[in-house]
């Protein structure tokens, strides 16, 4: 049995395919920028699939050709910061429990993870039991050139790559392909984009009762093998150069290598938030010493409200999606600048506000 959408058009399409619950992000026109609205509808999607036996998987896609989610609806966060609104204290709680969630999921949980997938794409992805990539994967966590940091768990994801595949990632907000998500744990198969629909077919067909393993043979099926791209040759240059504490020490080790490389990725943390730098480096090492997803996010969620309260986060918007002229003014302006004052606040306990997962779920 296959059940019809209320509403193809609507942003969020879920309807059940044979075996598969199907969560399909329908804004193909803003590369399936996710709304409150959306993240909403997707934890009731998870609701309804979760109590029907019929539903063996649950299968998360994007319309259109450009990418499964180019992250959170950045805009209306940065209006709603502008004029003192609470969006981002609403969003992100809902957002960073329904994170948790996927994580945990009873049922297989398979995401389709073709073309751009970034910020909050990642979130809704990259802590699915099954996650497939293509040779048009884009993954990217770039909230640091947003005056941000890498949220929705990816201090968690980022955390437990290898080496500082992660640091690397999370401070520059460079881009892996699919094999590169791979070997940074962000990802489980490549798949050619060509075979999607075979293995989308395959999918909705699975047997009743079939587990994770029984999925995983179904994707392995359609898998290239490969697991490792561009970036695991760079490994021992990588950790030599983010293999410390402080942003400081990370842009010296970058000056005294002196390489064509390092140069460039000193010019890509040239162009980032001092103050996101510094906090993001502070979060994903203390990541590293977290128990869980939960707790990670918990830290997240407190500097989230911090950054929304943030001049750098509305500057960092205003030049990557408003204006579009690309040259933010940074507040402080370099790394040295930014002082052990500036930084407490975005790791205070925040009392009421405090993000609590449902452990009844």
């Amino acid at each position: 049995m296959t059940t019809a959408p209320a509403d193809p058009e609507a942003d969020l399409v879920v309807r059940r395919e044979g075996a598969a619950g199907i969560i399909r992000l329908n804004r193909p026109k803003a590369i399936n920028a996710m709304t409150l609205e959306m993240s909403l509808g997707i934890d009731a999607a998870l609701d309804r699939f979760e109590s029907d036996p019929d539903v063996v998987l649950v299968l998360l896609e994007g319309a259109g050709e450009r990418g499964l989610c180019a992250g959170g609806d950045i805009r209306g966060l940065y209006e709603s910061s502008c004029a003192g609104g609470d969006l981002g204290k609403v969003f992100w709680r809902q957002e960073y429990i329904m994170n948790a969630r996927i994580a945990k999921y009873p049922k297989p949980y398979v995401a389709f993870m073709d073309g751009l997938v970034m910020g909050g794409g990642v979130g809704l992805s990259a802590h699915a039991s099954h996650r497939v990539v293509t040779e048009r994967t884009k993954l990217a966590m770039p909230e640091v050139g947003l005056g941000f940091f890498p949220d929705v768990g990816g201090t968690w994801l980022l955390s437990h790559a290898p080496g500082e595949i992660g640091t690397y990632f999370g401070l520059t907000g460079q881009t892996m392909n699919g094999p590169d998500a791979i070997y940074a744990k962000f990802a489980d198969a490549v798949v050619p984009s060509a075979k999607w629909p075979e293995l989308r077919d395959a999918l909705t067909k699975v047997r009743a009762g079939a587990g994770p393993g029984d999925v995983k043979k179904v994707i392995d099926g359609f898998a290239t093998g490969e697991n490792a791209g561009p970036v695991a040759s760079l490994q021992k240059q990588i950790d030599g150069w983010f293999g410390h504490d402080s942003m400081h020490d990370i842009i010296e080790a970058l000056k005294r290598d002196g390489t064509d490389l390092a140069q460039s990725t000193l010019n890509t943390l040239g162009e980032k938030s001092p103050r996101g730098m510094v906090v993001a480096l502070k979060l994903l090492r203390l990541a590293r010493g977290a128990s869980s997803l939960e707790e990670c996010l918990v830290r997240e969620y407190r500097a989230s409200l911090e950054v929304f309260r943030s001049d750098d986060f509305r500057e960092g918007v205003r030049a990557a999606v408003i204006d579009k002229d690309r040259n933010p003014k940074w507040s402080p302006a370099t790394i040295d600048e930014v002082t052990p004052e500036m930084v407490a606040p975005y790791f205070a306990p925040i009392g009421a506000d405090e993000l609590v997962f449902d452990q009844q779920r």
